[in-house]
């Protein structure tokens, strides 16, 4: 019977040109994916030197950060006095494997032009919460006598699998800062978010949360991912040169 993709002349040795393009179009693939490995082992290496760094980085103002258009990974200072008082959301979340929310508020920066959006930290839900119920509203929380300091994030993109935000609940499930801004009544954020550090006094009002504002573990796994992808290929090329020399035998 004909060879399903090298066809009958494959039998005499002959390999046909689908075949041979089978075969290029996966070697490609597999070598393009070891590649992308690489490149992605570059930049994680890059990150990981950049957090090292952060933990002795000083705060720069935030108005300075943003003027100069950076938007992750800077530690930051921000003028907020009523920060523990504002309106906050609740955005789902798990840290340590307990459900829970982060709390987000909205602080005005450049003189009320625009807002900047605030990650107070995580409110863990549950018979293990430990985080007063209070905190998820505290109007009367005296305002801080300084600058509060935090690391300026991205938000992640949310996906086909994350679900909808339901505003009108107070239950977010991706960081919207644009809609998280206006259900705020703030005015429009920066494309990036502040996770609260500290915060002078915090303890004092009341709200122990726990902040987690940067990746405690970052593996760095795609030099092996690499590797994989650059044996399957070598593996690809070795099974079509088997084959063709089987097919010649015959």
């Amino acid at each position: 019977s004909p060879d399903p993709i090298f066809g009958d002349r494959a039998r005499k040795g002959r390999p046909t040109v689908l075949g041979a393009l089978f075969s290029l179009a996966g070697l490609i693939i597999l070598v393009c994916l070891g590649v992308w490995q690489l490149q992605r082992m570059a930049w994680k290496e890059d990150l990981l030197k950049h957090l090292a760094a952060l933990k002795s980085q000083a705060a720069r103002p935030l108005a300075e950060v943003l003027a100069g258009n950076e938007k992750e990974f800077v530690r930051v200072s921000l003028e907020c006095p009523d920060l523990m008082s504002r309106p906050r959301l609740r955005l789902y979340g798990i840290q340590d494997g307990q459900p829970g929310y982060r709390l987000m508020t909205a602080c005005p920066i450049a003189g009320g032009v625009a807002s900047v959006l605030v990650d107070l930290g995580f409110e863990a839900q549950g018979p293990q919460a430990d985080t007063p119920a209070a905190c998820l509203n505290t109007p009367s929380a005296p305002d801080l006598p300084g600058p509060s300091v935090g690391i300026l994030r991205e938000p992640d993109t949310a996906t086909f699998v994350t679900p909808a935000n339901q505003p009108a609940s107070n239950l977010w499930y991706s960081r919207d800062l644009p809609a998280m801004a206006k259900t705020l009544g703030a005015a429009p954020p920066a494309t990036s978010f502040v996770a609260l550090e500290s915060a002078p006094s915090a303890a004092a009002a009341g709200c122990p949360l726990l902040r987690r504002v940067l990746p405690s573990d970052l593996p760095n796994n795609h030099l092996s991912y690499a590797l994989t992808w650059f044996g399957l290929a070598a593996a690809l090329v070795g099974v079509y040169v088997a084959m063709l020399f089987r097919r010649r035998s015959d």
